[in-house]
């Protein structure tokens, strides 16, 4: 039986990461189930769920976040969607790569920036240019 901060935390991952959110849940399902089970939980179904700040504003830090730590170009990929899902323009996702340097450094905002880069290009190249380019993540 699925308590009731699984399942808001599953209607909150779709609404903020859609099929990508979903496709990370099953990649762990067949590794590591229990950590799906805590993504859904605690960052959506917990962190998510907090009245303090509204959606944008989360994915504004953590786009921040996963920029600065300059080693999770994957579900960077996530976030810079739900970002735009949300209601950040590509202007505003770059200028936080831009600001990433100042206190990530600059291989981390160039990494964001292209993370930005290919993604928006994704989008750009419509759903079959996104399904070959998420089939090789």
């Amino acid at each position: 039986m699925e308590s009731d901060r699984f399942t808001k935390g599953w209607e909150r991952l779709k609404e903020v990461d859609g099929v990508a959110g979903e496709r990370v849940v099953e990649a762990l399902s067949g590794i590591a189930p229990d950590l799906a089970k805590y993504v859904i939980e605690f960052a959506f179904g917990d962190i998510y769920m907090r009245p303090g700040l509204g959606l944008r504003d989360r994915e504004i830090a953590t786009l921040a976040a996963l920029a600065a730590l300059g080693n999770a170009t994957p579900q960077l990929k996530v976030h810079i969607r739900a970002a735009l899902g949300v209601g950040l323009s590509r202007e505003e996702i770059a200028e936080i790569c831009i600001q990433m340097a100042a206190y990530a450094g600059f291989p981390a905002a160039i990494n964001a920036a292209i993370a930005a880069k290919e993604v928006f290009a994704e989008l750009d190249a419509g759903p079959s240019g996104a399904s070959a380019a998420s089939a090789q993540s």
